[in-house]
């Protein structure tokens, strides 16, 4: 699966980059391939400048990748929605959101953003390419022809074709590609209705998809074993992410309307922010034996933070059994970005499933619009919705 196994290649704005086993087979077959391409247009190049020019070429076409689902991260940070990093692997990037998109606007912005990026690519490449080249030479390029040309011209003109390849692809109205979610924002806004217009931009997916694979297998028994073999894979991959988007949206149909509110538990154990460091450690911690507790104003309700045993046992050793818990509760923005700690009260189930705090912490504390403490919903209640809103299956 995705995000197992993976390998940190660079942090960008906060932000982990990754990369599956997958990719690095897919970077070893590419220099493999572009490394007899450039023998091929560059003659009077060695053996040994063709491959890192073909490694170099490699490396700027993933950066190429790694930039466009910047794109998408970014924007997406920009409506509200976290980031737990990108993930490159055997068909490209992927930027992972913490939850889906709430409205059509968030889904369009974000679907186009990625796209936008490649396409900027493209003109900066493209524009690169035939400033360093006459007009016939860059012609060639364009067209990928085997003619010499300098290493320079052949490699900028190399990555603004193959990044237009890449954005012609991607704006394919098919789900999951980027046109596909385009067309998904601009159905969910004519209809209302999200399950619909992902069901409707699914089955173009699915469509899509089919037709790969049938190009695919034409193409393996007649003239491109190599590239039949890769459209069969990517139309498998494509039609099961569609497929897998119709599942996902009739079972979150199921659960319309239900909030973090209707799951919680109205009442949890709360301490007072006023509560010294030794009263918290004699009347909750040793009293209850729970890790952390909910940390809330007691006049008014407001939630402060989470207090953990490991901060009271530091005041405790450090000599302060008086500090007040409301200045060692782990505050909302000591962590990560989004909401770690809290959700508020109309916040869809949906977008619980993608929230670090119920991951790692198996569970959040409730809040309303003020910032009052409301309630706790868990991991298990959590699991409880979506075992109720489970299709059912005949035996």
């Amino acid at each position: 699966m995705l995000g197992r196994g993976s390998v940190r290649l660079a942090r960008v704005l906060g932000i982990d980059i990754t990369a599956s086993f997958t990719w690095f087979f897919v970077l070893f077959i590419m220099i493999w391939g572009l490394s007899g391409y450039f023998r091929d247009v560059l003659p009077d190049a060695s053996d040994l400048s063709a491959y890192a020019i073909a490694v170099l070429a490699a490396v700027l076409f993933f950066v190429s990748l790694t930039l466009h689902e910047l794109g998408h991260a970014i924007v997406a940070r920009r409506n509200g929605i976290g980031i737990s990093g990108i993930e490159l692997w055997f068909f490209g990037g992927l930027a992972k959101m913490t939850r889906d998109t709430a409205t059509p606007g968030e889904e369009l912005r974000i679907a186009a953003a990625g796209p936008a990026v490649t396409l900027l690519i493209v003109v900066l490449a493209g524009v690169a390419a035939a400033v360093t080249a006459d007009t016939s030479r860059f012609l060639d390029v364009v067209e990928l022809s085997q003619t010499s040309t300098t290493p320079a011209t052949v490699l900028l003109g190399w990555l603004a074709v193959v990044n237009a390849f890449l954005f012609v692809f991607n704006m394919v109205p098919a789900f999951p590609l980027d046109g596909g979610r385009i067309a998904r924002a601009l159905a969910w806004r004519l209809t209302g209705d999200r399950g619909r217009a992902t069901r409707i931009s699914a089955l173009l997916g699915q469509v899509f998809a089919w037709i790969l694979v049938g190009l695919g297998i034409f193409l393996l028994f007649t003239s491109d074993a190599f590239t039949g073999v890769w459209f069969v894979l990517l139309g498998w991959f494509l039609g099961s992410a569609a497929r897998g988007a119709v599942v996902q949206s009739r079972f979150t149909d199921r659960l319309e309307g239900v909030t973090a509110a209707d799951l919680m538990d109205a009442q949890p154990v709360w301490v007072p922010s006023d509560t010294t460091a030794a009263a918290a450690q004699d009347e909750f911690f040793a009293r209850y034996r729970w890790p952390w507790f909910p940390v809330a104003d007691p006049s008014t309700g407001r939630f402060f933070g989470l207090l953990t045993d490991e901060r009271v046992h530091e005041a405790l050793a450090s000599g302060r059994p008086l500090s007040p818990v409301g200045d060692l509760a782990e505050r909302q923005e000591d962590g990560a970005e989004g909401p770690t700690l809290s959700v508020r009260t109309d916040t869809p189930v949906e977008h619980l499933l993608g929230a670090p705090g119920l991951r790692d912490r198996g569970a959040l504390m409730v809040v309303d619009a003020d910032d009052r403490l409301c309630g706790v919903v868990t991991v298990e209640q959590v699991r409880r919705a979506l075992t109720v809103a489970a299709p059912s299956r005949a035996l």
